[in-house]
């Protein structure tokens, strides 16, 4: 089975004056492609782009970010596909910016000259039917994996067409099934049969926008004729109802679990018997990981106190008795993290259930099997201090694919078997900057409230402790997301090439420590993540790494309402704020594109108590003229249905309105990524290390 992440994964008075949403000047931002606002974001980039690509810096910049963003030498991202040792994966290069989807044999990759055939050429497509085609994965019928079902965003956008595509034909298939655009959820039951949530009329989606009516697809079938199976609520929060198909190893379905979102994190679960939907009896707060050896496995996010289970155990069932008494689980305890640690990942094979672990943010691997009543792990034998992750698992044996990378040490693809033996190098990542001149160390920091949070500095081996070193720190915080060691050649070739230094702060809101780090920072905690953040700032200035003048900070999404939130509250401590794909109006956050899926997150601005506690950080709301703020960088991307760029651009109206100089970027392609192909990724780097560097190095 795929390796599936933990946690993957956003009434009362206004305060200090500020405006309601209906009075809000800047409301008209909201029509994501409306004349006003596109003639706002329009009018920014032309006033804004030539103040950072006419620097004399900035064409280098971008040509090394382009070169690496386009090398030939990556590493491909391969998975396993089917039961004859065939591997595929995505491809992007400078030939291919919106991407070839294409295969080989494993024994072929194993030979370093792998023959590559091409399964379907985006760029292509994209020509010959004058969309701006953006992939979006496929999902493939077991065990063969012959069958897929392809997604394609026209311009990077969450919603996605559908496609049934023969792989074995090389070509969509004729009269296959389809699925216009939608953010829908769909997967295989059988070949001629699908588990399909979409907006089957124009208002059968979420106040977030997501579908929540399931139903059986037959082929051939009009989607108005779907036997529908399940139905949510309108006012569900979260992503919308989805499937969890639990496959035995040679394919054969043995359970369907319908997830049925309450909100970001709590959900219901069924299990589809037949054609009705049988309550389990699972907390809200959980997530069905897979199933091996006749085990289904459950992961927990909340404590069971009726089970004595605490959040950040994985647990299992016996799937005779999961589909026996669905309302009255016996679970078992599979693991059981120590404070230090969080489960990252759980991935099965086909004999083999294979976690992903952190310990004080470094990685681990850990291979469960099954004997008798009982499981027995080991652990496998990869790099120490690292960040590991399974990119694929197969389902046809015990062999899975693993990614290695630290701050400093290229990515690295490993083969290797969760039955035992050495795992095998397949690829090293060439550097794309001298490592050799720097380190990587990990400091702690003491919170508002004590609590020590982690954080990683990599730096010249020669730095001097004087306050005077350009320093980038980056942050999420939020959505059990965690942020651990990765290899970027854009940051080591932008930035500590450079002569910057990089840090990465391991604040609560994330996974990096399991769910009770995350749960510490939700809603009415949520001003710790915050906290978490400027002492992680503030202990950067006291060693004397850097100083307010030369510190810099960036973010995206949930990590870009971070930014604004440090703006806002904290500016005396910053000289440059790149503000990614932002939230920024969290007052009104719950009614703008998407928003009300992350209430489970941040909370309900129409609770009083929750929207107090918002608007005391809310970073629109909290804008004011005559502030100490740095000139920020805002970008984000007309495509983006995810967090909808009227956040940004409301930012930035705000501070034009307040007299602020600011720089903004919209892309008008290229969904939540802001770049819909390798060239805006490139383009969008260059801008903004061209800033950091006029900001923190001039």
């Amino acid at each position: 089975m795929k390796a599936r992440l933990l946690a993957t994964v956003l009434a009362g008075v206004f305060l200090m004056g500020a405006a309601a949403p209906d009075n809000d000047p800047y409301a008209y931002m909201e029509e994501i492609e409306g004349a006003r606002a596109m003639e706002f974001a329009k009018a920014e980039n032309a006033r804004s782009l030539p103040q950072l690509q006419n620097d004399p810096r900035y064409a280098g910049l971008y040509a090394d970010a382009l070169k690496i963003a386009t090398a030939k030498d990556r590493i491909p991202n391969v998975g396993f596909a089917g039961e004859g040792g065939a591997l595929r994966d995505y491809w992007q290069d400078a030939e291919h910016v919106r991407g070839v989807w294409r295969t080989t044999t494993l024994a072929s990759y194993q030979s370093g000259d792998p023959e590559w055939k091409t399964l379907l050429d985006l760029d292509a497509l994209s020509k010959a039917e004058g969309k701006n085609w953006v992939w979006k994965g496929a999902d493939c019928l077991r065990p063969d994996d012959r069958y897929c079902l392809v997604s394609l965003s026209n311009g990077g956008k969450d919603a996605v067409v559908v496609r049934e595509f023969d792989t074995q034909a090389g070509r969509f298939v004729d009269g296959g099934f389809t699925l216009p655009e939608g953010k829908h959820r769909f997967d295989w039951i059988d070949k001629d049969t699908l588990f399909v949530v979409t907006d089957w009329t124009k208002d059968a989606v979420t106040t977030s926008g997501y579908p929540y009516i399931a139903k059986l697809l037959k082929r051939g079938q009009p989607l108005a004729s779907a036997k529908q199976v399940f139905a949510g609520q309108k006012t569900d929060g979260g992503y919308g109802v989805q499937s969890i198909v639990l496959r035995d190893a040679s394919g054969k379905v043995e359970a369907v679990v319908i997830q049925r979102p309450l909100d970001t994190f709590n959900a219901e679960y069924y299990l589809l018997s037949g054609d009705r939907p049988l309550k389990l009896d699972l907390p809200k707060k959980s997530s069905v990981q897979g199933l091996v050896s006749g085990r289904v496995l459950v992961s927990l996010e909340e404590d069971w106190a009726a089970r004595n289970l605490k959040e950040g155990d994985l647990v299992d069932f016996d799937l005779a008795a999961f589909r026996r008494k669905p309302d009255a689980l016996s679970p078992t305890l599979v693991l059981r993290p120590t404070m230090s640690q969080s489960v990252e990942q759980v991935a099965t094979t086909k004999n083999r259930l294979v976690v992903t672990l952190l310990d004080n943010v470094k990685g681990q691997v850990l291979s469960f099997q099954r004997k008798g009543a009982a499981w027995t792990s080991s652990g496998l034998d990869l790099p120490k201090d690292s960040t590991i992750g399974i990119a694929s698992a197969s389902d046809a044996d015990d062999r899975l694919i693993v990614n290695v990378q630290s701050f400093l040490t290229p990515n690295s693809q490993w083969l290797a078997d969760a039955s035992g033996g050495k795992p095998a190098q397949l690829r090293t990542l060439p550097a794309r900057f001298d490592a050799s001149k720097f380190v990587t160390e990990q400091f702690w920091a003491t919170s508002k409230d004590g609590t020590k949070v982690p954080y990683f500095v990599t730096h010249a081996k020669d730095m001097k402790l004087d306050g005077s070193n350009p320093t980038l720190l980056n942050a999420y915080g939020g959505f059990l997301i965690s942020q651990s060691p990765a290899y970027s050649g854009a940051i080591g070739k932008l930035w500590l090439e450079k002569g910057g230094v990089f840090v990465v702060a391991n604040i609560r809101g994330g996974g990096e420590f399991g769910p009770r780090w995350h749960n510490a920072g939700l809603k009415l905690k949520r001003m710790a993540v915050y906290d978490d953040f400027f002492a992680v700032s503030q202990d950067l200035i006291d060693r004397k790494i850097t100083n307010p003048k030369k510190l810099g900070i960036m973010g995206g999404s949930n990590g870009g309402l971070l930014m604004g939130v440090a703006l806002t509250k904290r500016p005396e401590l910053y000289n440059a704020i790149v503000i990614q794909v932002p939230l920024f109006d969290m007052i009104g956050y719950d009614h703008i594109g998407a928003g009300s899926s992350w209430i489970g997150e941040y909370g309900d601005p129409k609770v009083p108590e929750e929207r107090a506690m918002l608007m005391t950080y809310s970073p629109y709301q909290n804008l004011k003229p005559g502030q100490p703020y740095p000139r920020v960088f805002i970008e984000t991307s007309t495509k983006d249905d995810r967090v909808h760029p009227a956040h940004a651009r409301k930012a930035a109206a705000r501070l034009k309105e307040y007299g602020y100089d600011y720089l903004y970027y919209e892309n008008i392609d290229g969904g939540h990524a802001a770049a819909a192909n390798l060239n805006e990724r490139a383009m969008r780097q260059a801008l903004e290390y061209t800033y950091l560097q006029q900001r923190l190095m001039d």
